[in-house]
C-alpha cells in the first residue's frame, strides 16, 4: 500500500466502490447523444488512470499512442481498452490493459475506486480505474500500441487554470472539449475530461 499521505487518502474516498462499478449513463451523454446513439450500444471499456508516488509529488502516467492505431492514433490516453468476457469486469480489464500496453505489473498497482463512466464518440462506454503505482516499476511499452510513456505532475493537471474548455466543429455542431497542455505534449477529448472529472471528484469530496 502507497503510504498513508493526505492526498493519497483523499484519492481513496473519492472513487465508486470497487466493488460496484457505476452501471449509469456517461456523464457526457447528452454531449454526445446525435453521435453515439443510445447507451446501450455503447462498447464496455475500461482504462487504468494510475498515479504514481514520486515521495510526495504525484504523477499522473499517460501514453502516446501509436501512429496506426484504428481507435485514437497519436492520442494522448491512459492505457486501457475493451472490456473482454475473461476479465470479468472494468478493474481486471483496466490492469490486464496496463500490463500489455506498458508494462506496468499488476501487482503494482493499488485499485482504489471507479471515476465516473465517459462515453467516447468511437462509441466506448469507458469506466475509469483510479489506480496508486508504488515506487517506480519498469515499464516496458508495446511498440505496436504505445509510442512514449511520461508522466505529468498530478498538481498541474488537476489544476482548473491548466484544464481550458475549447469549443470545435462536428459533424454539424459545436462541440465542448477539455485540454491540457504539458510542455510539448497536448491532452485532449476523452483523457482530459477523465483528468477534469478526478478534479471535480477531489475539490467535491
Amino acid at each position: 500500500m502507497i503510504d498513508r499521505d493526505p492526498l493519497f487518502d483523499r484519492l481513496r474516498r473519492i472513487g465508486h466502490p470497487l466493488d460496484a462499478p457505476p452501471l449509469g449513463a456517461p456523464w457526457n451523454e447528452a454531449e454526445l447523444t446525435d453521435l453515439i446513439g443510445p447507451p446501450q450500444d455503447l462498447c464496455e471499456a475500461a482504462v487504468l488512470v494510475p498515479v504514481v508516488d514520486r515521495g510526495g509529488s504525484p504523477h499522473l502516467l499517460l501514453t502516446r499512442r501509436t501512429d496506426g492505431l484504428r481507435h485514437h492514433a497519436g492520442q494522448i490516453s491512459f492505457p486501457g481498452g475493451r472490456i473482454e468476457t475473461a476479465d470479468g469486469g472494468p478493474l481486471q480489464a483496466a490492469l490486464r490493459e496496463a500490463e500489455e500496453e506498458i508494462g506496468l505489473p499488476r501487482d503494482a498497482t493499488e485499485a482504489v475506486g471507479y471515476l465516473d463512466p465517459l462515453a467516447t464518440i468511437t462509441g466506448f462506454r469507458v469506466v475509469p480505474v483510479l489506480g496508486l503505482v508504488r515506487g517506480a516499476p519498469p515499464l516496458r511499452p508495446d511498440p505496436g500500441e504505445v509510442a512514449e510513456a511520461f508522466e505529468v505532475p498530478l498538481a498541474f493537471a488537476l489544476d482548473p487554470a491548466n484544464l481550458a474548455e475549447h469549443q470545435r466543429e462536428f459533424r454539424g455542431r459545436m462541440r465542448r472539449y477539455h485540454a491540457i497542455h504539458w510542455r510539448h505534449y497536448e491532452i485532449w477529448g476523452a483523457t482530459a475530461s477523465m483528468i477534469a472529472n478526478l478534479s471535480r471528484r477531489l475539490r467535491e469530496e
